[in-house]
């Protein structure tokens, strides 16, 4: 069995064949796929979605790259959907300073009112972050949210260990099919196996050779293939060991919801 840790399968692009990937997935061992909010606007069809599924699983958050999108009730409402709707982790949340017009405090501070929530309810997070590893760490030091996934990791081997220590997983997804990601692909394959999540980002971050294409949870198969190549276990334990990583971070049952 295999879990994709990332995958906003809520979004319009699914909508006319969900059916049809949840049932390939089913059949190519992917039971449990973690869909993660982005905006509140989006949240009631997200919940609609994952509520339809015992494969799905949703997180609740308000992502940086959103950042025009967000109100100041949100944060209100995040509280209140958390309470009503129990999702498994706060998230997509974090810091993105890539694109500079971004207002950085604006973030930190919606940021910082997230994991708040995180460590009221008491749920891991979600996180993206984008040249702002040394920021998000700091941040997490004085949160002490119970743990959670730092998605499509980016930073380095000594971020990574950071992260791993405050009690975090480590996506990795489609990145690693790339032949000229040489440091990701290099840091994966050193990670040690209990910290590594999988994921897919779909519909974003396809794979190799597909980028003009919709990316789908079923690219899970080759990702691990992909990461089986550079690490020494057999895919079979790698599936077996972030399966069991990210049932344990969100508290999964052992299979279904």
């Amino acid at each position: 069995m295999l879990i994709d840790s990332h995958c906003h399968l809520d979004f319009g692009v699914f909508d006319d064949d969900r059916a049809a990937i949840l049932s390939r997935c089913e059949q190519q061992g992917i039971t449990r796929i973690i869909v993660p909010g982005v905006t509140a606007e989006r949240w009631s069809h997200l919940l609609s979605v994952t509520q339809d599924s015992d494969k799905l699983y949703a997180a609740l958050g308000l992502h940086p790259m959103f950042m025009a999108e967000h109100t100041a009730a949100d944060i209100s409402q995040l509280n209140d959907y958390v309470s009503y709707f129990s999702p498994i982790a706060i998230g997509e949340i974090g810091l993105d300073f890539y694109l500079e017009h971004h207002d950085k405090s604006k973030q930190i501070a919606l940021f910082e009112q997230q994991l708040e929530l995180a460590v009221k309810f008491d749920l891991p997070v979600i996180l993206h972050v984008r040249k702002a590893h040394d920021v998000v760490i700091q941040l997490l030091k004085k949160h002490r949210v119970k743990g959670g996934i730092v998605h499509a990791l980016s930073g380095s081997h000594q971020q990574a260990l950071l992260y791993i220590q405050l009690g975090f997983l480590l996506g990795i997804g489609g990145t690693v099919t790339y032949d000229k990601a040489t440091r990701i692909r290099q840091l994966f394959s050193q990670l040690p196996l209990p910290a590594i999540a999988l994921e897919t980002d779909a519909p974003d971050m396809p794979l190799q050779g597909q980028r003009s294409q919709r990316n789908s949870p079923e690219s899970l198969i080759p990702i691990l293939g992909s990461l089986a190549d550079l690490r020494t276990e057999a895919p079979d334990s790698i599936a077996k060991i972030t399966t069991h990583n990210v049932t344990q971070l969100f508290a999964l049952p052992s299979s279904g919801n």
